[in-house]
């Protein structure tokens, strides 16, 4: 067989499955060559266009996200529109996170990343998401600003996933790299409101129309220009209690635990370094400058992920996903246990641990995902990746919202300290994982 259009046509698949006493898991079919339509052959672990491919469907990603980023771009003109307080400016935040969870596990108890085309799918998220995000320009306040922010977060449930499990489908080498080009995307577009607010900030009005645009642009182009690569997963049929079989599969249980731990840690840090650094400016004598300054370390902080999440996805394809993860968890919790009691120290030193945090804290984000297309039941790889990335954003509410009262009670020591045990129960984690059969489907077999 040969190929159609532009269609890569499957010849000799073969199909590998891992068995235990009791269990199955399917993987799905894997074609060992492809013929080029020239009179040759090359490996379908290589196939034409998959650079293409990613290039489209990260950029759409990273579009269709802009509006998850907005409201921080224009918090501090919010807040003074509305004379939010601090804890309430922060909600416009943590509210996007709680409606992700909500739109998450509504689309894992339909199955609906398994049943729906991924750019059919983008494309509603991302429609939903922008359409939410422009009425904030008609909100009379705070409470309604929330209620937008939530529903902004519920639709961007819809493009997140999909987007993992479209770019799985080019990649069967490789897909560690993938996936963290895509997450490392989105990692500059969490850190570019810290440096709009270090230029001086936008008019906000501008903002929410612009990202509003760019949401819908990703959306279309997700949904003309993405489609699904030569190694699609195997149909799945509409199953509800597959959301509740996710965590049945050891692999996924261990992968996600890692998750978990990962996401303990990841947002409380970007959403407090600002104001941590805030302080460490202050006490150097900075003063007023010190919030400009800070917001410029923030963006270096956190864009600084973006070549962790490049770095993480070629050691886990080359090194091992449980290592790499492993590895990073491990210099993250270092970080967070050593940063906050430095609020005295140089500020250069201060920033030197920021940047090297920012770097590991994020790296090991993508592998995770990526460990889940390789060890789930493969009909339902979506679901899975959706419930992993519900559990973990939930629990980014709490952390966001515990680092300051304990700020407030025993300062930015033992405010970054509470996030160290998330990473260090992840490492736990991933040596367990490391050491199981599930292990040997895991980067074609190193774990």
């Amino acid at each position: 067989m040969g190929w159609q259009g532009s269609v890569p046509v499957w010849r000799s698949p073969r199909t590998v499955r891992l068995t235990r006493p009791g269990r199955r898991r399917y993987v799905a079919a894997v074609p060992e060559s492809v013929e080029t339509g020239t009179g040759g052959t090359r490996s379908a672990a290589d196939p034409a266009g998959r650079w293409t491919a990613l290039g489209i469907l990260a950029l759409a990603a990273l579009l269709a996200m802009t509006t998850w980023f907005s409201a921080t771009a224009v918090l501090p003109q919010l807040t003074g529109r509305w004379s939010l307080s601090a804890t309430a400016g922060a909600w416009l935040t943590i509210a996007v996170q709680i409606g992700f969870v909500a739109g998450a596990l509504v689309s894992a108890s339909l199955t609906l990343a398994d049943v729906l085309p991924p750019r059919r799918l983008i494309l509603f998220g991302a429609v939903g998401a922008a359409a939410a995000n422009m009425l904030l320009l008609h909100a009379g306040g705070w409470g309604t600003a929330v209620l937008l922010r939530l529903l902004t977060g519920f639709f961007l449930a819809g493009v997140y996933p999909p987007a993992l499990k479209s770019m799985s489908t080019w990649f069967r080498q490789g897909r560690g790299v993938a996936l963290g080009i895509l997450v490392g995307a989105l990692t500059l577009g969490s850190a570019t409101p810290h440096l709009v607010n270090g230029l001086g900030g936008l008019d906000w009005h501008l903002v929410i129309v612009i990202t509003s645009g760019l949401t819908i642009l990703g959306g279309a182009l997700a949904a003309l220009a993405g489609r699904e690569g030569p190694f699609p997963f195997p149909r799945a049929v509409f199953d509800p209690r597959q959301a509740g079989r996710v965590f049945a599969n050891r692999g996924v249980r261990l992968a996600t635990f890692g998750y978990f731990g990962h996401m303990w840690e990841l947002y409380a840090m970007w959403g407090w370094f600002a104001a941590f650094y805030t302080a460490v400016l202050v006490d150097s004598g900075l003063g007023e400058r010190a919030p400009r300054l800070a917001a410029f370390a923030a963006f270096g902080a956190i864009g600084i992920g973006a070549l962790g999440c490049l770095a993480g996805g070629v050691l886990g394809d080359r090194w091992g996903r449980t290592r790499t993860t492993g590895a990073s968890m491990a210099v993250s919790a270092a970080c967070a246990l050593t940063i906050g009691w430095l609020t005295g120290g140089p500020p250069g030193l201060v920033l030197a641990i920021g940047l090297l945090w920012g770097f590991a804290v994020v790296a090991d984000s993508a592998q995770f995902s990526t460990m889940v297309t390789e060890v789930a039941d493969q009909r339902y790889v979506g679901t899975a990746l959706t419930l992993q990335l519900a559990v973990g954003f939930t629990l980014t509410v709490a952390t966001l919202w515990l680092v300051p009262l304990v700020r407030d009670v025993a300062g930015w020591g033992w405010a970054f300290a509470l996030l160290a045990p998330g990473p260090l129960a992840g490492v736990a984690a991933m040596l367990k994982l490391k050491g199981a059969p599930e292990a040997r489907s895991i980067a074609d077999g190193r774990g």
